[in-house]
């Protein structure tokens, strides 16, 4: 069973890593699920993004429930591993939430509206 709601393209998952990396960089990140978990319980995740390639995929199937139950946006992106270089460790994540976007405000809000456009269709 799968559980990701909806594709992702390409350029939108690139634009993705590239959110997570400049928040990283300027702002805060929260690495793997239960850091991410924690974030999206107290609110404080302005962004989730999860692995497509998770396995067992129960790790982070309790993400986009919770996201859409506390109204934070959620997204993903094909792998793991590029997430946790993305986010800055040399070791792959499920999950990132990002809780202070720094410089990726405009590339958080260009994904916010495709993810809008993608559920929708």
């Amino acid at each position: 069973m799968s559980y990701q709601e909806f594709d992702i393209p390409e350029g939108v998952a690139e634009k993705t890593y590239t959110a997570v990396e400049k928040a990283r960089d300027t702002g805060e990140v929260r690495k793997g699920t239960n850091e991410t978990t924690k974030a999206i319980e107290r609110g404080s995740a302005d962004l989730v993004v999860v692995a497509g390639d998770v396995d067992p995929a129960e790790i982070v199937m309790h993400i986009p429930a919770i996201c859409a139950e506390k109204g934070i946006d959620y997204t993903y992106v094909p792998s793991q591993e590029e997430l946790g270089m993305a986010a800055g460790i040399e070791v792959s994540t499920a999950s990132v939430a990002i809780t202070d976007p720094g410089n990726s405000e405009d590339d958080i809000k260009e994904i916010r509206n495709k993810i809008e456009e993608l559920k929708e269709e």
